[in-house]
């Protein structure tokens, strides 16, 4: 793998022009209060586990439609008063697996609440919420999560899963340790771009880490990389060669580029310049639009792993900087 995109000079310039609907912040404000009419309360069910230092809870909230949405409520053991709150999306095709995966912000003091992901879960890590929409959301759809229900932004499955992210935040500050002034959004690739729409969505979010965003620039990023998911909106248009400017249209709703211009909170972004999955011109598109404080970490040599360990080393020490900390 090598460096395939633009310069970092001009990474670091490349601003283009945001397609955004004229009723976009419409169509959100009408998604979230519909769903939020019929949401439910969420539940906190302990967990035994062989863990010491964390104790684990399983979650049920109601997300899009007010459908069951699993996740994982973990904290530090012993903890009593209210902490500052990770809210972490998971990337594309992941579950929310077991909680013994998701131990770095628990043992660092933060309480962690991690979203399963609807109707994914079976490519890496396992899952357990069903995307109970899928049936009847429009035309057929290429392999793979992107293309389904594409044709109209009403039946994309991003609309659900923006939403579900969107009221994950609603079901962590129900929480009785959770800190609802303290929320900090997370995720990396697909976890990302949620975090980062969920950052335009709700302008009380303290802080928002956004690593190597999916779901930012879809014209740019079908046009420089041939991988998935990317692949799988690219593919369906080569077969439905008519219906471009509706896919585009649909893909407009949940661009990255358009939350960034109506976030608020503190954000860290990264991106690795060697990353094939989310080109780096499309994450600094995403950055560059981005409208609150907001610094960048670039990996030179690295693709779509960016920093791993030593982003979560990044992460900790940005959240300090802004008195995020337990």
């Amino acid at each position: 793998m090598t460096a395939f995109d633009l310069s970092l000079d001009d990474l670091r310039a490349y601003r283009p022009d945001r397609t955004e609907p004229a009723d976009f912040d419409a169509f959100w404000e009408a998604t979230l209060r519909t769903s939020r009419a019929v949401a439910g309360q969420p539940t906190f069910r302990p967990v035994e586990t062989p863990l010491k230092a964390v104790t684990v809870e399983d979650v049920t909230f109601t997300g899009f439609a007010g459908q069951p949405i699993r996740g994982w409520l973990l904290a530090p053991a012993g903890a009593s008063g209210r902490l500052p709150t990770v809210v972490e999306y998971i990337g594309y095709g992941g579950g929310r697996s077991l909680p013994f995966q998701w131990l770095q912000w628990a043992t660092a003091g933060y309480a962690h609440f991690v979203m399963d992901t609807r109707g994914q879960g079976s490519s890496w890590s396992p899952g357990d919420t069903p995307d109970l929409e899928a049936e009847g959301a429009g035309a057929g759809h290429y392999p793979g999560f992107v293309t389904r229900g594409v044709d109209r932004p009403e039946t994309w499955y991003y609309r659900r899963l923006l939403t579900d992210a969107v009221f994950a935040l609603d079901a962590a500050r129900a929480h009785r340790l959770v800190d609802p002034e303290r929320l900090i959004v997370t995720g990396k690739s697909q976890g990302g771009g949620l975090a980062l729409g969920v950052a335009g969505l709700v302008p009380d979010v303290a802080a928002a880490a956004i690593d190597v965003p999916f779901l930012c620039h879809w014209r740019r990023a079908i046009a420089v990389t041939d991988e998935h998911p990317y692949r799988e909106l690219r593919q369906y248009l080569s077969i439905h060669r008519d219906r471009e400017a509706a896919v585009f249209a649909t893909t407009s709703y949940v661009d990255g580029l358009n939350f960034a211009a109506r976030a608020s909170a503190p954000a860290l972004f990264s991106v690795g310049l060697m990353d094939e999955v989310c080109p780096p011109s499309t994450v600094f598109a995403a950055y560059n639009h981005y409208a609150g404080p907001k610094e960048i970490r670039v990996w030179p040599y690295n693709g779509h792993e960016a920093g791993e360990l030593e982003g979560q080393s990044d992460r900790y020490a940005f959240l300090a900087r802004l008195g995020l900390v337990p």
